[in-house]
């Protein structure tokens, strides 16, 4: 009898246990661990929300911004809003401090912030890249009636070199230095791209360093009003600066913009696009294939250097899983 009692509550202790432990199979939602963090597909989960940092107004950014931003979220499902802000440096601080996901940037100024150089104490860890867009060209603007017509002529002038924080200030400290000069020898003003056109308009400074795709609104603001100049950087002084910086390029601001008469030599860099490394992979793929397979329905005009075949030049930095995942289905490689 106490055999027969004994195998009897072994046989629903061992049966009880089969149980519970096909029921922890079943709740976990995995054989290999997984704690929910994926959709029974295996992928993670997309955000709901995107936000995109662009820059100024009055800038290339913020308009090519929201245009990318309409289409992320008609594509991918993903409310995306393009945001205002500082641009390029200040973006990649609030990349690293997890207050928005994506962000506009100039190639030199990512690469610094990854390296923790030039306007960045310590190096940011948490951005990848997304990809090149098109060339941000240096434009010294003034007008005319300053008589400025060399860098040289800005000594002693009050020149605007970008709003703190923008990328604007290292490429005017970097041409003044090609020049011989440094920030001393000019009285900088920080100011940004609308603050600077309308400081030039009303005589309060002479001109200003602006980083953006040509042409540039507050820059076509000012031609409305005056006759705009821009300052060159002649090609033995754009060759060394982009000796010594090699994510500098070559650049010209043709004729007939701003209502120049002749084609204006100078330099450029490239903008781009960054992204937090903590954006799942399928969502920034999506992202990826959304912006460069849609660039010919933008409007704006820096819309057209929009290239797939473009996109990884002058990335120094290393790319998020999900868009080289792209990439490489297109056969896009990184320039060397």
């Amino acid at each position: 009898m106490k055999r027969k009692h004994l195998f009897f509550t072994s046989s629903i202790l061992l049966i009880l246990a089969l149980f519970l432990a096909a029921c922890g199979d079943s709740s976990s939602g995995s054989s290999d661990g997984d704690s929910g963090d994926k959709d029974d597909g295996g992928k993670e989960d997309a955000p709901e929300f995107l936000s995109m940092l662009t820059g100024g107004t009055s800038g290339t950014y913020y308009p090519l911004g929201g245009e990318m931003a309409k289409i992320i979220t008609d594509d991918t499902g993903i409310q995306t809003d393009a945001v205002s802000s500082n641009a390029s440096a200040d973006n990649m601080v609030a990349l690293a401090e997890g207050e928005a996901e994506i962000a506009f940037s100039q190639t030199d100024v990512t690469a610094d912030a990854v390296a923790g150089e030039n306007a960045f104490d310590e190096p940011i860890d948490n951005v990848q890249a997304i990809g090149s867009l098109y060339p941000e060209t240096i434009q010294i603007v003034t007008t005319s009636k300053a008589g400025i017509e060399s860098v040289e002529d800005l000594k002693g002038e009050k020149v605007s070199v970008g709003a703190p924080g923008s990328g604007t200030y290292i490429n005017a400290e970097q041409i003044l230095e090609v020049h011989g000069m440094t920030m001393d020898d000019i009285n900088a003003q920080n100011l940004d791209f609308e603050e600077s056109t309308g400081g030039i308009q009303d005589g309060n400074i002479a001109a200003a360093f602006i980083t953006a795709g040509t042409p540039t609104g507050a820059v076509e603001g000012l031609s409305a009003t005056e006759d705009v100049d821009i300052v060159p950087v002649e090609e033995d002084k754009a060759e060394e600066l982009v000796d010594k910086y090699p994510y500098y390029a070559v650049d010209t601001v043709e004729e007939g913009t701003y209502g120049l008469e002749e084609d204006v030599p100078t330099v450029a860099v490239l903008a781009m696009l960054a992204v937090t490394e903590d954006v799942p992979e399928d969502t920034v793929y999506d992202i990826t294939k959304a912006i460069y397979e849609h660039a010919e329905s933008m409007a704006h005009d820096k819309a057209k250097f929009i290239k797939v075949e473009d996109a990884l030049n002058g990335i120094g930095i290393d790319v998020h899983p999900g868009a080289q995942k792209y990439f490489d289905e297109k056969g896009v490689k990184k320039d060397e």
